[in-house]
């Protein structure tokens, strides 16, 4: 408890000296467009019909690191859009969760931004502008992106799945390479070949650790006052992580089940709570994780319970420092599963395709 007093104290002051975690962006010139390009994924490169078949036989909720190594590290995975918290300390703990699920078996370039090679959006970049970046990625590589925010930075990936839902609105698709917004509201589904307008686009997965809290009296999050904890269709599986004496993350210091998410029509909705003594500022930091073996083993063999709402505990002891482990294992778990069926669609819309034609 009293390390989230330090926590709220220090929110406070690093607000006070401009500490906000923020990016400046810009677009590649010319001379770099074309050969950054060409590094990204597509939704066009060919998959063996050998490496097709071993990924439709996965089970997606039961991937094992022999399945990554073996059969999921030779194909495409999708974009992870990480979105970390208001102050720029936390830029660091996002970096970690990167590096985390690199070594894990996660692809570099599915989690890195292609302009500047940063690995998170800032919970003040455009919420809009985040949505017609989700687009533009889906359209290119075949694959719907996948969402994990922190703090504020899980805030604003409900702002950008009610942005998603709105289908009445007029998104632009954006450029992550020029940086720039495209003159165009809709992009050429990669998977049927017919027009689908950014808003509209469902992603597979998403989820938010420690949203709430101090941080509503930012005035950017204002308009999130009465609709945080709802979540739109826009997003077939959300999980949102809470945990007590949170003052800086968790609504009435995070107790309660007004910390609980829920769907407002048929997304899949998780409320996971975390152990109070969690640092909330330090969550997503779990790099460190990947240096007991034992833990990785422990990460990879974990299966969350079904339940709407679950308290998990760590049920063994380990030397190391494990902290953030269960947070990191249920992550990781969604992730794996949702690599798989993104795989699995991508190839299964490809087979109907081509019979079609």
């Amino acid at each position: 408890m009293r390390g989230e007093c330090i926590e709220l104290v220090g929110l406070a002051a690093v607000f006070l000296l401009n500490g906000c975690g923020v990016y400046h962006r810009h677009g590649l010139d010319a001379a770099h467009l074309c050969q950054v390009e060409g590094t990204l994924p597509t939704s066009k490169a060919g998959l063996s019909p050998d490496l097709e078949q071993k990924i439709l036989s996965l089970d997606p909720t039961n991937v094992t690191a022999r399945d990554v190594h073996d059969v999921l590290s030779r194909a495409p995975a999708p974009r992870v859009v990480n979105i970390h918290g208001g102050v720029a300390r936390v830029i660091p703990r996002m970096v970690s969760f990167s590096e985390f699920l690199i070594g894990m078996g996660y692809p570099a370039v599915s989690l890195t931004n292609p302009s500047d090679g940063t690995y998170s959006f800032s919970c003040y970049e455009s919420s809009t502008e985040i949505a017609g970046v989700i687009a533009w990625f889906y359209e290119r590589e075949g694959l719907r992106p996948m969402m994990v925010g922190h703090s504020q930075g899980g805030i604003q990936v409900v702002k950008v799945l009610d942005k998603l839902a709105a289908k009445s609105s007029r998104l632009h698709v954006w450029n992550p390479l020029t940086w720039e917004e495209e003159q165009r509201c809709e992009i050429v589904d990669p998977l049927t070949g017919w027009p689908q307008p950014v808003a509209g686009l469902r992603l597979p997965y998403a989820t938010v650790v420690g949203a709430g809290g101090i941080t509503r009296i930012m005035p950017n999050q204002w308009d999130m006052t009465f609709r945080l904890h709802t979540i739109p269709d826009s997003v077939e599986e959300f999980t949102g992580f809470c945990k007590g004496f949170d003052f800086t993350g968790g609504d009435f210091l995070g107790y309660g089940s007004i910390n609980h998410y829920k769907a407002s029509g048929s997304a899949v909705v998780r409320n996971v709570w975390l152990p109070s003594k969690y640092n909330h500022g330090e969550i997503p930091n779990t790099k460190h994780l990947l240096n007991d073996p034992e833990m990785v083993d422990w990460i990879n063999n974990y299966r969350p319970a079904k339940e709407a709402v679950v308290r998990p505990e760590l049920d063994v002891r380990f030397d190391g420092d494990s902290s953030n482990i269960i947070w990191a294992a249920d992550v990781w778990y969604s992730i794996k599963k949702h690599w798989v069926l993104e795989l699995q669609r991508l190839i299964v819309a490809r087979h109907q395709n081509h019979h079609e034609s």
